[in-house]
């Protein structure tokens, strides 16, 4: 909780500032201060990110889950945080077409990655019925 608040604040005076950008007639610096502000969060959260990583990591352990089977699912979050992060900036660009693109390839590269772990849970429901 002590990155949220300050997390907030920052977002909030930079979408003030943006709306005042984009009535100035600097649609650009707009742009380009939520896009600079966008990364500058992306930069604090990595930290927590990591933490999440290592609980994932530790509940895998004691789960005696397969190392591969996580590294997909950690990879797959990425994947979608990643994929809507770079999709809201086109957005924010006014790139709505780029911004679909995007999330149709995220949503590509999630399924190509999932494959192993729908196929483990088949092989097993196979198993389980013969």
């Amino acid at each position: 909780m002590d990155t949220f608040i300050p997390i907030l604040a920052l977002a909030l005076v930079a979408a003030i500032l943006a709306s005042f950008l984009k009535a100035s007639k600097m649609p650009a610096m707009a742009t380009l201060l939520t896009m600079a502000v966008g990364a500058l969060i992306l930069l604090q959260l990595l930290p927590r990110l990591g933490e999440v990583v290592d609980v994932f990591s530790r509940l895998g352990e004691e789960a005696s889950l397969n190392e591969l089977y996580l590294s997909i699912i950690l990879k797959i979050i990425a994947v979608t945080y990643i994929g809507e992060f770079t999709a809201q900036i086109c957005r924010d660009a006014g790139q709505g077409a780029m911004a679909a693109k995007i999330d149709l390839a995220a949503k590509v590269m999630i399924i190509m990655m999932a494959v192993p772990i729908i196929a483990a849970i088949l092989d097993g429901i196979t198993k389980i019925l013969s």
